[in-house]
């Protein structure tokens, strides 16, 4: 099998910088991908945590100007990645949140910043590091969204592209002032190019010239073709559906063990579930919860958005107490929902728990130790908590949307029956269907029987990186072996 070069580009990786599922994926995606013939250089934005790790990494490339200021490649690895860090001060040296300032809103560079990022991944595609000329670039989401525009209107031949789409919503929009600023072309500010209502969007950028558009499950690809699901970008991706495709994601088994997993109070396994109860304990004690094992505990490990459906959970809240439901969440986001979330706690002690943030440690507590997990969203292109919940035994609530439709099997009785049943779907995406969805695992939770086949069988799904790296190795096989560009 001959080996593949790929150049992934994304604003974050785990461990090194996380805001969200992206970061796991770009950072769990390079090991799987090894494993069917694919080596990969994941180039990352030289924030301070990013040069922290990298501090004896090797300088590749050093320039007195590029967009605005000097800059250097850097290359080294960390925690088996092998990572390119784009070093500009002037760009990305800021404390705190890769994309927002101390007030919390958007750094006003945002567009220059990526661009940049997106340039230095141009450039390093056509061989400006010789030791690593890429058969593949592969850009993730907005901030990676101009790579394919630059290849495009460079018009020399070049690596296949690939853009992957983690969330539509999220498209980077700029003035078309910047145009120039961007390096790009006139001629690129056009229906067929760059400009999307007015505005130069940089994941239209991505979505009209890379070779192949990918997402993270197949219903979404499906439901981003619509109207509604498109968000704007419905009719540019009808027209290209024939090159784009719905991959699910995974997650990274060795960090996702619960047999292995070092923030969690007992280990367990599918096959020893029985320490399982010690991490309910230590999760109600955590989160001040009164200590019932005899409770279904209702964990939340989310965004707080309306996305993600956290105002269908609050009205919910008569539900939770009349069916002696505990909640213990963790999230942070929209300042309303924080503040309604906490006051709904503070008025329920013992009862409802509520952690304002974002804690690695406790995410994997919570998913050891609540009962059941709830994602609510009204889309949602694939998620990884529901695939952790699995991992770890705690029934996904879900809506049936986007990938958590793909990665759920629903709870009726012929799937209970054949040991197929892995949660509890629910549609429309309304708070009575989510509260109906509640009761129903509040019931299913007092059959222990039914309840213990519903945790084996979602422990025993698959939801690995295996798999599906290789349909990536597939499509960049497939890519490689077309016509030259």
């Amino acid at each position: 099998m001959t080996p593949i070069r790929v150049l992934a580009v994304a604003s974050e990786v785990y461990p090194v910088v996380k805001t969200g599922g992206l970061a796991d994926v770009a950072g769990a995606l390079p090991a799987a991908l090894s494993e069917h013939g694919v080596a990969t250089r994941t180039l990352v934005p030289g924030y301070p945590a990013v040069l922290g790790t990298l501090a004896s990494a090797e300088t590749l490339l050093q320039w007195p100007e590029f967009y605005g200021g000097p800059i250097r490649v850097l290359g080294g690895t960390h925690d088996g990645l092998d990572l390119y860090a784009l070093d500009a001060p002037h760009l990305f040296a800021r404390p705190g949140n890769p994309y927002v300032g101390p007030d919390g809103r958007d750094w006003p560079d945002n567009g220059i910043r990526f661009a940049a990022l997106s340039r230095m991944a141009a450039e390093i595609a056509q061989g400006a590091i010789p030791s690593f000329v890429p058969d593949i670039v592969h850009a993730h989401d907005w901030q990676a969204g101009l790579v394919p525009a630059y290849l495009h209107y460079g018009r020399q031949p070049r690596p296949g592209t690939v853009m992957t789409v983690h969330n539509l919503a999220y498209q980077g929009q700029f003035p078309p002032d910047m145009l120039a600023t961007f390096g790009l072309p006139a001629e690129s500010y056009a229906m067929h190019g760059v400009e999307y209502y007015g505005t130069i969007s940089l994941l239209k950028a991505g979505l009209q010239f890379a070779d192949r558009i990918t997402t993270v499950s197949p219903t979404y690809a499906r439901e981003i073709q619509g109207d509604e699901g498109g968000m704007g970008l419905g009719g540019l991706l009808r027209e290209r559906s024939g090159v784009l495709s719905g991959i699910l994601n995974g997650i990274d088994l060795s960090v996702w063990n619960p047999a292995t997993d070092p923030n969690i109070a007992a280990r367990y396994s599918m096959e020893q579930p029985a320490q399982r109860a010690a991490n309910k304990v230590a999760l109600q004690q955590r989160f001040g919860l009164q200590v019932d094992p005899d409770a279904l505990l209702l964990g939340v490990i989310s965004r707080l958005s309306w996305q993600k459906g956290l105002d269908l959970l609050l009205e919910t809240a008569p539900t939770l107490l009349s069916e002696g439901i505990r909640l213990a969440l963790l999230g942070s986001g929209d300042r309303d929902l924080q503040d309604r979330y906490s006051a709904l706690a503070h008025a329920h002690p013992g009862r409802i728990s509520v952690v304002i943030g974002y804690d690695e440690a406790l995410a994997h507590l919570i998913q050891a130790g609540a009962d059941a997990l709830a994602v609510p969203s009204r889309f949602e292109p694939c998620g990884l908590t529901q695939l952790c919940a699995l991992r770890y035994g705690a029934i996904p609530i879900v809506a049936n949307v986007g990938g958590l439709a793909d990665t759920v099997r629903d709870v009726d009785e012929a799937a209970v029956a054949g040991g197929a049943a892995t949660g509890v779907k629910f549609a429309p995406v309304t708070a009575d269907a989510l509260a109906h969805a509640l009761r129903k695992a509040n019931l299913l939770f007092n059959d222990q029987v039914t309840w213990r086949r519903l945790q084996h069988a979602g422990m025993a799904t698959d939801v690995s990186w295996h798999n599906r790296a290789g349909s990536y190795a597939t499509l960049y096989r497939e890519l490689i072996a077309a016509p030259q560009r």
